[in-house]
């Protein structure tokens, strides 16, 4: 039965490092649940205290009520799924995804039946009787997957699962572990660098880095509205202007890109935050921020420009092609227009989220 996760201000601490420093998140029953950041973030350590396999310095972490922290890995009750697989090469497929079933005494007809649904939801019941060296990297994974599975996990923990396979069979897989989580119903906590993946498959993320939570959120909620610069940057690509607030004026290069009042009527210097998408190009104007496309990269249905403005900042700028049939030529001098509810303002050194 799916189960709630709690982790409440745990740390851990290597010496004078903290790989993870008093993180505090709820994770709901059934939820499928991202932890995303950059190497050494400490991400896969926060994991693997929830596995067993990290003891916790401070701090409790709970599935449901029970408190779990000294509780050994095998009695959590846990599917987990590695990096690097980390099935046996010298058993079967059958036998790889039996493995967890025997130390809790699963026999006989029911051990056949929940190993050959646990293949089938995979779709590896055609290589039950195969070896991992014939079989592809996917295949492998799916292996994983089933094992992790047919045991019937409160809990599912997936650390980087796609990270060793190509691009193309990345997304294949991202799709099929989604299904597989909305099916099943699993409480899943998933660790993974890759942003594109995270926004593609989870319910909520957390965004980590430097052992702290930077923003929890749904995906659009973490893409559209970030609470700080890193956020903004780690997710998608930003563009970054500093600029000032004046009255109810947002000024960047002494012209006046939009009006919006900033909370607790902030004053003073700040960084504006857009995406590319939400910013659009205008033909020459006097009172608009201008430049100079300086790269134009056809996409299909859409063109990447980077535009040099005149106070030497660059921009990235994405024109959609059902809204623009002429591409802009590099050399041309353009402007720029900001999508006024679409930007994040920030502080001046991008640790607080101003609007």
């Amino acid at each position: 039965m799916s189960q709630r996760v709690l982790i409440e201000s745990v740390t851990k601490e290597y010496g004078e490092f903290k790989a993870v420093n008093d993180i505090s998140l709820e994770i709901e029953s059934g939820e499928f649940f991202t932890l995303l950041g950059p190497s050494g973030c400490g991400k896969t350590t926060l994991l693997r205290m929830i596995a067993g396999f990290n003891e916790i310095d401070k701090g409790e972490i709970k599935f449901d009520d029970r408190i779990i922290n000294n509780l050994p890995p095998q009695k959590r009750n846990i599917g987990m799924v590695f990096q690097n697989y980390a099935i046996f090469p010298h058993l079967t497929v059958k036998e790889n995804v039996a493995y967890g079933l025997k130390p809790r005494k699963v026999k006989g007809a029911e051990l056949e039946e929940r190993v050959t649904n646990a293949m089938k939801l995979m779709q590896i019941d055609q290589y039950a009787d195969r070896l991992p060296s014939k079989l592809s990297g996917g295949q492998q994974q799916r292996v994983a997957l089933a094992r992790a599975v047919v045991i019937t996990p409160d809990i599912l923990l997936m650390d980087e699962p796609l990270s060793n396979l190509d691009a193309k069979l990345r997304v294949e897989m991202r799709t099929s572990i989604k299904k597989l989580q909305k099916s099943l119903g699993i409480t899943t906590v998933y660790v993974t660098h890759d942003q594109e993946e995270a926004l593609a498959i989870s319910d909520r993320i957390a965004i980590m880095n430097q052992g702290k939570v930077m923003q929890t959120g749904k995906p659009e909620t973490i893409y559209r509205k970030p609470n700080n610069r890193f956020v903004a940057d780690f997710i998608g690509t930003s563009c970054f202007l500093k600029g000032v607030c004046k009255g109810e004026d947002i000024i960047v290069n002494g012209k006046v890109v939009m009006q919006k009042r900033l909370r607790d009527n902030y004053q003073g210097e700040i960084l504006v935050s857009a995406r590319p998408e939400n910013i659009i190009l205008k033909e020459e104007l006097p009172d608009h921020l201008c430049g100079t496309v300086s790269i134009a990269t056809f996409l299909g249905d859409y063109v990447n420009y980077e535009v040099l403005m005149d106070d030497g900042e660059t921009l990235q700028v994405n024109e959609y092609m059902a809204q623009k049939l002429n591409i802009h030529e590099v050399g041309q001098r353009i402007c720029v227009k900001l999508e006024k509810d679409r930007v994040s303002i920030f502080s001046s050194n991008g640790e607080e989220a101003l609007d």
